[in-house]
């Protein structure tokens, strides 16, 4: 058996992983500015708690795709020409999201931050739901034939699968943002975000559960995910308990293990297929059919060994030199700034 294949399904299982834990509270900030904000102080306070980290963050979405295409280039073809149409609509959710951070404080202006508030907010929902689709029915399968092409419609992906790992990336991403502000704010932001997670999380988290256990009633998995789903429980109980003691620190580490061993077990639940087929067990694809040859493989793990522990470094460094708690009182008066022919007056 070739073990590079299983080494870079590994690795990419982790940066998917990875993207889900740090993405996660993102979108679920940029979903909860809608809702969880009683004022421009407040949603301004919970936008400059990712204001560092978001972009950086998104790293490991691109690094993903990118590892993808290079270890799995068939996995890569079927799924994203299988997936066009959401993946086109995330990217589409993607730009408006960034474009919306940067520029709603670009001028004071009410309808001017209404307007880039609803785009983040729906951006990050968008994000949230189809990229749970996406890999929620990568695991469970598409409907491809031998040759790895899709078999019916543009919209034959969306089923069942794809709402429910819609949904329990949407409900992830609101509980973990809800732990991770009650982590980086104070006051009254803190309190609403510490009682969200202690009230909604055992709702919230359903669909993710139920698309993990529905991984390995599929596959008939072995008892390596099937342990994995349980500790996920238990990281579930653990921030859920946290959360209600008030304990900001523990609770988002539960939380955090609930997707890591959750998420973990579905890869691990789906292995060796990278992409099973509706159609016929035949034609899904594995981590060896599905593969570039051995020289590529090496190479991109000699790379990823050089590289990532760099990438882990600057992001562990940015969430270290950012970890100060914020309040809606650090948040100076919102300003413009014009160039001065635009800001002289009209001669009369």
């Amino acid at each position: 058996m070739d073990v590079l294949p299983v080494v870079w399904f590994v690795a990419i299982a982790v940066l998917w992983i990875g993207f889900l834990v740090l993405e996660g509270f993102d979108l679920g900030v940029g979903m909860r500015v809608l809702f969880a904000a009683r004022d421009e102080r407040e949603r301004r306070t919970m936008l400059n708690t990712i204001g560092p980290v978001w972009d950086g963050n998104e790293v490991w979405l691109i690094t993903a795709g990118a590892a993808l295409f290079a270890a799995f280039p068939a996995w890569y073809a079927s799924l994203f020409s299988a997936l066009y149409v959401p993946l086109t609509i995330t990217l589409l959710a993607l730009i408006a999201r960034a474009v919306a951070i940067e520029f709603r404080g670009k001028v004071h202006d009410d309808r001017w931050r209404r307007v880039w508030t609803w785009a983040l907010g729906l951006g990050s929902l968008v994000t949230a739901f189809c990229i749970g689709a996406m890999l929620a029915i990568t695991s469970t399968g598409l409907p491809i034939d031998a040759n790895g092409d899709r078999v019916g419609g543009p919209f034959v992906w969306l089923g069942w699968p794809a709402v429910l790992g819609g949904l329990g990336v949407i409900g992830f991403s609101l509980v973990h943002s809800a732990t991770f502000l009650a982590l980086k704010t104070d006051g009254l932001i803190r309190q609403r975000a510490r009682h969200f997670a202690a009230t909604w999380a055992p709702l919230l988290l359903v669909p993710a559960a139920a698309w993990a256990v529905w991984v390995q009633l599929a596959h008939d998995s072995g008892w390596l995910p099937w342990t994995l789903v349980a500790l996920a429980a238990a990281g579930a109980i653990t921030g859920w308990l946290a959360a209600r003691a008030g304990r900001e620190g523990r609770s988002f580490a539960g939380y955090a293990a609930f997707i890591v061993c959750g998420a973990a077990s579905i890869f691990a639940g789906m292995f060796p297929y990278v992409l099973p087929s509706t159609l016929d067990a035949a034609y899904g694809l594995t981590a060896w059919n599905a593969s570039s040859g051995d020289y590529t493989l090496t190479v991109m793990t000699v790379v990823a060994a050089i590289g990532l522990p760099i990438v882990i470094a600057y992001q562990a460094w940015s969430y270290w030199i950012f970890r100060q708690r914020l309040t809606p009182g650090m948040m100076p008066e919102p300003h413009t700034f014009l160039p001065a022919i635009l800001r002289e007056k009209p001669q009369a």
